[in-house]
This record gives C-alpha cells, structure tokens and sequence, in this order.
C-alpha cells in the first residue's frame, strides 16, 4: 500500500498518522522553510520542485512535508523505505518514472524515508536517474546528509534542515488536535489540570510525533469506554499527563549528528572554563546512554588540547579518573566523570599544544637537512665529521647551554610561545630568556659584524682557539688521517650563556631605563639587548640596528610572534630608521683597538649633535670587555696546580708579553677608554665588573696556544725555559684529560656617556 495513498482507511491509523498536515497552510513550524514567500513554499505551490534532502530530528516534520509535495503535485509520485527496499526495488522504480516520462511526459518525485540507511551501491544506483532529471529525489534523513548520504546526491539536492518543533509549535499542534472534528478530539470537550498540557509539551522536547502520541494515550485512557458519547467532557488531570509521556524525550543520537553536536559543546564549556554548562552537556550525553569512555577520550583529548601545559597535571587527574571508572563502573562511575570535568572545566587554559601543528606545516612546506653538530656522530664522524661542535647541556650549568637545534633556514622561527595561565606563566620568563639567549649565542657565530665589532672580544677564541661552539659543515669527502691526531670536540664555556645575561643586565640597570624610553641597539644581529629593551620600555620604542639583512631577517621572523604594535624594529642602516628622537643608543664591544676609540667618540658627537635621530640628551651606553685584564694562562696554573714557583715564573713572562710596547690588542684599558672620551666632550660614568664562566680547555686548545704559528706561542717558546713551559703544558694537559671545567674569568665595563 503507497505511503501516501489517499484511500486509506484512518480510523486504525495512530493520532499523530491521523493529524499530519494536508496542505502547507496546515504544516506548523520551520518557517524558516515553509513560512510564506519561502523557496520551498513558492517551488511546492507551483510544483516546481527539485531534488530536496530533508534533514531534522525526529518528529519535526519531514515525512509530512513529503505528504504535503504528493497531494500538490501533479507527477507521479512514489515511495520507498530505505529500511525496507533494496537494489531491485530501486530498478523497478527506475522503470516506472522512466515510462511516466516517455509515454506522458511526466515527472516522477521519489520519496525516500530514511534515506541515510541505503548503502552504497543503492545509492549509486539512483545517482544517473537523478542527474538526467528522470527521477527527482525527496530524501529524509535523521542524520547530516553531508556525512552519511552520497556526496553525488547531495550536490545535486537542496538541503534542508528541520528544526525541533518551539513549545508555542507544540501547542498549536495540541489545540488543533482537540478541535478537528473529523480527524482529532473535536467530538469531546478535553480539559487540562493546570500545568498537564505545559508537562506534555515540555516533556516532548520538540517532537510533535512523540507528543500526540502521548495526547492520544492520555485522551483515550482517561474514559472508561473508548469512545465515549459525542460532546463528553474528557479531564486530563496532571498526574495522567506524566504518565502518558513519563521520560523526556532527549534529542540526542550516539551515532547521529546530536552526538557530535552535544560532545561539541561540552568539550566548548570546558574550554570556555563554565563548569555549570559542563555538567548540563555531560549528563545529557549520560542519560541518553553515551559510552563513558568516548567523553574520558574526550576528556583527555581537551586535557592536552585546552588546558595543556597551564596545568600539566590535568591529563595525569583525567587519566586517573579514567582508570578509576574502569574499575568502580556505572552508577558510581559517575562521580569520575564529574570529577575529571569539573577539573577540566575549572583548570588554567593554554593551547600552547598546537604549536606542532605549526611546526607540521613547516615540515610539509620545506624539508629542511639536520644541521651537523646534530647528527648522529656514532657512525661517521671522523669521516664525514657528523656531530662535531655539538655541545652536551648536561655538562654544563643547570644542564641547558646556549645552541642551535633548529635547520639553518628555520633559525629565529618560533613554534611555541608560553602562555600566561598557570604553570606556563611560571616558566614563560625563563623559556623566553633562554631562546632569546639561545638566538644571540647563534646570531653572534653566524653574522658578520664587520669593523665595527671588536675582533679579540673574547681574544683567546679569536687569535688562539678553533671555537668547539661553532658548528661545522659536512664533510662531502674523506680520506683517512693520521690515527695519532684524534678527533676532539671543544665544548663552549659552560656560564657562556649566563655571561651574556650578566652583561645586558648590568647595562640596562646602568643605562635606567623607564617604560617610555626609546632605545636604540647597534649591531643587533645577536638580539642580545632588543628583547630586555622591549621588556624595560614596553610603552617606548625599541630599534635594532642589525649589521646583516640575514641578522634582521631572523630577529624580524622570532618578533613575529609578538603583536604588531609591540613589535621591536629592525633596520641596517641609519636611511631605514623610523622618524624617532632615540633617548639611549647600547653598544657591545665597539673598540678592538685604542685607534677604534680614537674614530669612535668624535663619530658619535657629532651624530648626536647633527642627526635628527639623536639629540644633545641621548645617552650611549657601553659594555666593553677588557682583553688586557681577562684570563690568563698563569692564573689557572697557581689556581688550579698549586704551582706557586712555577705559576710566579709564567706570569712574569706572560705581563711582558701583554704589556708589549705598540701592543695595540692590550695597550689600553676602562681608564684610557674613559678619558678618551672625556677628551672628545663627554661625561662619562663607568664601573667595571669580573664576571667568571666556565669553561672546558681541550689538547687541541693546548696545541694551538703553544704553537709557534702563534704570536702568543711563539713569545711564550722564546721567553720561557723549556723544562717549565713543558710542565705548565702538562698541568694544562691534565685538565683536558679529566675534562674539568674551570673558572674562566672576563673582564668587563659598562660606560654610560652623555655630551658634556
């Protein structure tokens, strides 16, 4: 028997059977749909219609606007059940709206309840019929179409989505009910108890079907014979109303879109930390019959996802109450899920987490190579040199040294910046001033700072030393080498990194900053002073003056993590500078020479006193390490030896070696450099500080120091008697061989000039 046929006898038909709407004047609700000048409405009415998806809950209408198309229009209709039809029936109807249309040229509109249920191949089948326009589809579906019915169709189709029915909806349906005559109630008079009908609709929760169901059943119980005389008054008291529909109806499909919608908005309240909506979501999802263990998935998904490393503890408390409910089970199970919920909901948020997510797009936007000293040195590296330079942060302080891990193409690129909720704002201060470290250690090995820079800043590495800290490039050839010389790998000064914080410290506390200071920073590749100046003088400005466009390129790409307006700015020349007045220009180890300071201090006065970047109350602020006072061989021999003779006799040679005359390396000191520049106008004020490192000295660094291609070594061979410089290069050679790591001390001042 059609779906749809018109001689149907009703009178066995179930109430809500009976009431569907015959026309679209009679449909009630989703005027979003049907409402009047609607597309829907206006392609029914003139029975344009074309291929259509209807898509809703249950009880909201879509069979019935079905019903409503079919008494419409004037094509041939059929139905079929997709729970109950299979290819074959599909075929048949195929054939029949194919001779509709070759023998009357007639339309043919296929309805299809539950069309999410055909499989593939019965949708498949359907698929050609309705591209050539031989069959114009009326699909029903409980579930999203754009997930469970052929995306072929789907494209073909119009969708519409159905909503629950509003309790004013609901009531309509009620009233019209009790007063249609010929198919509902209106042969009787019905009365409500005050607060029944309102629990009838209520409980229903939108569905229409499920509420004149339980109309008909509180209707028709309540007399004592069914049917009663015509015009009896029938009472529906309240007590009947809740048991004619006992349960509420809770819209929600564990395997439709309602489960996905419900989780979607539970895992929300989490994250928007609302533990009240929390709750609501998860005990709607528990008492619709959700598994468990999908909302503790769920749970520990968010765990990572939201709450992440502001608490790191909360996917240990979730994981618990996870394992605990696999052990304790339903009822009682319940209070797991509430405990892990409300934690969630109530801990510090961070998606710090999708940080991967950013470095996988990197990833699959350039394959960048390993960088060298990183590689695996186990299998080649005396041939190809694989892993030389790498430096291993558990032998230095707090087991962290200052190097590069990232490709070289990636370097200043950021991934992960901490947040500032719980524990991630405990290590956010350290995690930045470690990277910003990190990217200056980098920076310094790998730009070129040119004249301005000082040459034998850190003297030792650049007249006597191959620097272990500074990473090599792969071999591409090998041929074998002398097994006596032993590949050795030189570990950087252990306080390296500490050093540098040292310094910019001590300066910018000397230079006293306020927040709205306009700070300049010369030779800023390393980015050593950018970061502090940006954290000291947050409503200022603060400029780096890079050497190299590849120093600003990298410092602009780790910037970009900041928000634009806090953004330091990058430059490497004057001409690129913005139209600032800066109030404090910093230097690190401008002066390599005495001559150095002779052209440096007239340069800057008249900068100050003729580029409008600068004014006569612009400070310059100064570190300058002293060569001539840092560490000295002699030294570490009486420390560490316990040499005193022989350390007294090394000394005395190495002060005539330093105190050479036309020395211009070790020919001045902070003193000099002061008066220089009192000599070109300024006042100066300084003070100079010891700051000690470590460091690990190696054979390779003896070699080097004592060879006679060494100005140093050479002195040392021509002033020292044989016997004692073989026995200070023994002592020297038992500190490499424990691999100790000895004080290493510097010698630094922090100048602050201003004109005079």
């Amino acid at each position: 028997m059609d779906l749809f046929d018109q001689k149907t006898d009703s009178t066995h038909e179930p109430l809500a059977a009976r009431m569907r709407p015959r026309n679209l004047d009679e449909f009630i609700g989703q005027e979003h749909i049907v409402g009047k000048g609607r597309l829907l409405r206006r392609a029914i009415a003139a029975d344009q219609l074309t291929s259509v998806i209807f898509y809703g809950p249950p009880g909201t209408g879509k069979t019935t606007l079905a019903r409503v198309i079919a008494n419409h229009t004037k094509s041939n209709f059929i139905t079929l059940n997709a729970v109950l039809t299979g290819v074959q029936s599909i075929r048949d109807s195929i054939s029949q709206a194919d001779e509709q249309y070759k023998l009357y040229n007639r339309k043919t509109i296929l309805f299809v309840d539950e069309v999410h249920r055909w499989n593939k191949s019965q949708q498949d089948a359907l698929l050609p019929w309705v591209e050539n326009g031989t069959l114009i589809l009326v699909g029903a579906t409980t579930e999203n179409p754009f997930f469970e019915v052929n995306k072929a169709l789907v494209s073909r189709s119009r969708v519409f989505q159905l909503k629950p029915l509003t309790k004013d909806d609901l009531k309509k349906a009620v009233e019209n009910t009790i007063s249609d005559k010929e198919r509902g109630y209106g042969n009787w008079h019905i009365q409500f108890e005050q607060g029944a009908m309102e629990h009838l609709i209520d409980t229903a929760n939108g569905d229409a079907r499920n509420l004149l169901n339980a109309l008909e059943l509180a209707v028709e119980t309540t007399p004592e014979q069914w049917p009663p005389a015509p015009n009896e008054t029938i009472y529906i008291t309240k007590e009947t109303a809740e048991e004619s529909i006992q349960k509420k109806v809770v819209l929600y499909d564990k395997d439709g879109d309602y489960h996905y919608d419900i989780i979607s908005a539970f895992i929300k309240s989490l994250r928007g930390r609302d533990p009240d909506a929390a709750l609501y979501w998860m005990a709607r999802m528990i008492s619709a019959g959700e598994d468990p263990h999908f909302i503790f998935r769920r749970m520990i998904i968010s765990a990572c996802e939201d709450t992440g490393l502001a608490d790191p503890a909360a996917i240990g408390v979730v994981e618990s109450c996870a394992a605990a409910f696999d052990r304790i089970g339903l009822p009682e199970g319940r209070y797991m899920l509430t405990q892990a919920a409300l934690y969630l909901a109530t801990a510090p948020k961070s998606n710090s987490a999708m940080a991967f997510f950013d470095a996988l797009k990197t990833v699959q936007a350039e394959d960048a190579e390993v960088p060298n000293h990183l590689r695996d040195s186990s299998r080649d590296s005396e041939g190809f040199g694989h892993g030389a330079g790498y430096l291993y942060p558990h032998a230095y302080r707090d087991h962290w040294v200052a190097q590069q891990y990232l490709p070289d193409a990636l370097i200043g690129r950021v991934f992960y910046t901490p947040g500032e909720q719980g524990y991630e704002k405990q290590i956010r201060e350290e995690v930045l001033s470690r990277r910003e470290l990190q990217v200056a250690a980098i920076l310094e090995n790998i730009t070129d700072n040119g004249d301005q820079t000082n040459p034998v800043g850190e003297w030792w590495e650049a007249e006597h030393l191959k620097n272990g800290e500074i990473k090599t490039g792969e071999n591409l050839t090998y041929s074998p080498t002398d097994k006596s010389l032993e590949s050795w790998q030189k570990r950087t000064e252990e306080g390296r990194a500490q050093t540098l914080l040292a310094i910019r410290n001590k300066l910018m506390d000397n230079a006293k900053l306020v927040r709205h200071s306009r700070n300049l920073i010369t030779n800023a590749d390393d980015g050593l002073f950018v970061w502090e100046s940006l954290r000291r003088s947050p409503e200022g400005f603060s400029c780096g003056l890079c050497k190299t466009e590849q120093g600003r390129e990298i410092l602009e790409k780790y910037a970009s993590t900041l928000p634009e307006i806090d953004r330091p700015f990058f430059a490497t020349s004057f001409n690129n500078l913005p139209d600032v007045c800066f109030d404090n220009v910093f230097f690190r180890d401008p002066f390599s020479t005495q001559k150095t300071q002779l052209d440096f201090f007239p340069y800057w006065m008249n900068e100050l006193k003729t580029n409008p970047l600068f004014s006569l109350n612009t400070k310059l602020c100064i570190t300058q390490k002293i060569p001539t006072k840092s560490q000295r061989l002699s030294a570490l021999i009486k420390k560490y030896a316990a040499e005193i003779e022989l350390a007294e006799n090394f000394e005395k040679v190495e002060k005539l070696y330093f105190e050479q005359p036309g020395n211009s390396i070790f020919s001045w000191d902070e003193d000099t450099t002061a008066r220089t520049a009192e000599q070109n106008g300024f006042t100066v004020e300084y003070e100079s500080e010891k700051i000690t490192g470590k460091r690990q000295i190696t054979t390779k660094d003896i070699n080097l120091w004592f060879s006679r291609n060494s100005e140093y070594g050479s002195f040392l061979l021509q002033n020292c008697k044989e016997k004692e410089l073989e026995q200070i290069k023994k002592n020297l050679s038992v500190f490499a061989e424990r691999k100790d790591a000895l004080d290493w001390d510097g010698f630094y001042s922090f100048f602050i000039l201003t004109v005079r």
